[in-house]
């Protein structure tokens, strides 16, 4: 099988790679052969990699202006690489496409007949246009806003090309109502994961953690500390890689709130696992929020709102709230509450069913097949 991935997958540091890593790894223990492709763009190569592969192949991104084009988006446009097309049209293996970011090829006839399948991350168009309306920098809002632009059009033209394999039931049904696509199915996230390691007890203070320099997690981090904590003298950590240097200020004017920059894996593990409520809301509905999943798998409480588990099964293993007061409210009832072996098993249960690794990797298999 080749993978086409949209960056190298390794180090398993963000959202966008974790799912396309274990990915690789929970085929290869079912003794599929990987050709992988990636774009390379600062990650470097990575050795890792041919532990699980056949063939590893990079490709230079093409960044800034190199990489754009009028008709189609510049996510899709800057991974263009005459080399990797004819090395993926010299045999007919079925080929996986990680992300619509990796599906430049569609634009070559030689691929018109070949068994391939999407692995979508979000509804990009939407995605985007979330980035645009949270975007404080108006160059960035002017690129996300046309980027949301050519990415409807362009999902539109793609929607029946291929199988589509969604990450929630909410980008599944976007996909079959808005664009008519006639094979898409969902396919549960991989994850690093496949034990609930929470512990029962007590922890010592609120956290949120997420990739920082994604303008809607900032804003995320800073209306918390705004609308929540502000009146709320509960200790709070905010924890996430290259905050900006307002976030930080912002973060250490109250004595019981702070900012820990660019933790390492076990230092955020930690932060996790010693926290007694994990707070998570978001911003955008798209997509399956992998460090939501972080926290259920390690953490005690979790509290989101409506937006962060739209389209997912992990509703009942949250608090739902939606208004700063709401929110307040709960942290306060939180707080000193243990967290139970009842709440521990009712995680297994649900996350045990809806997210194990070797069923959705035969599952890959088949719908390649």
């Amino acid at each position: 099988m080749h993978i086409v991935s949209h960056d190298v997958p390794y180090p398993i540091d963000y959202g966008g790679v974790i799912d396309i890593f274990c990915t690789i790894r929970s085929l290869h223990e079912m003794g599929v052969d990987i050709i992988l492709h990636c774009f390379e763009y600062g990650r470097g190569e990575q050795p890792e990699l041919n532990r699980y592969c056949r063939e590893v192949h990079y490709y230079r991104r093409l960044e800034g202006h190199k990489g754009f084009c009028f008709h189609l988006p510049y996510i899709v446009a800057s991974r263009s690489h005459p080399e990797l097309l004819d090395r993926l049209a010299a045999d007919d293996y079925p080929i996986l496409l990680e992300g619509i970011h990796s599906t430049y090829l569609l634009q070559d006839k030689r691929f018109a007949g070949r068994k391939m399948a999407l692995r979508l991350f979000n509804v990009e168009s939407r995605y985007y246009y979330r980035l645009f309306m949270h975007e404080r920098s108006l160059a960035k809002k002017a690129y996300y806003f046309n980027e949301s632009r050519l990415l409807r059009a362009y999902e539109l033209k793609t929607a029946n090309r291929m199988t589509v394999l969604t990450l929630s039931e909410q980008d599944l049904n976007y996909y079959k109502e808005k664009l008519g696509a006639k094979s898409v199915y969902n396919l549960p996230v991989f994850l690093p994961y496949n034990e609930v390691k929470s512990e029962e007890g007590v922890g010592s203070f609120c956290l949120y953690h997420g990739n920082l320099e994604v303008a809607e997690n900032e804003k995320v981090a800073r209306w918390l500390l705004k609308n929540v904590f502000s009146q709320l003298k509960i200790p709070f950590v905010i924890a996430g890689k290259n905050p900006s240097k307002k976030l930080e200020r912002i973060a250490h004017l109250s004595a019981h709130t702070c900012l820990i920059a660019n933790p390492g894996d076990k230092e955020l593990n930690d932060l996790i696992t010693k926290a007694q409520i994990n707070i998570l809301p978001s911003f955008n509905e798209t997509g399956v929020k992998l460090k939501l999943l972080n926290a259920l798998f390690n953490g005690r409480h979790c509290i989101v709102n409506q937006a962060a588990v739209e389209g997912t099964p992990l509703g009942p293993l949250c608090h739902i709230t939606e208004s700063p007061d709401a929110m307040q409210r709960v942290i306060q009832q939180l707080y000193h509450m243990p967290f139970a072996d009842e709440e521990i098993r009712l995680r297994k249960k649900i996350l045990y069913q809806h997210f194990n690794n070797a069923d959705s990797a035969a599952a890959l298999i088949a719908y390649l097949s």
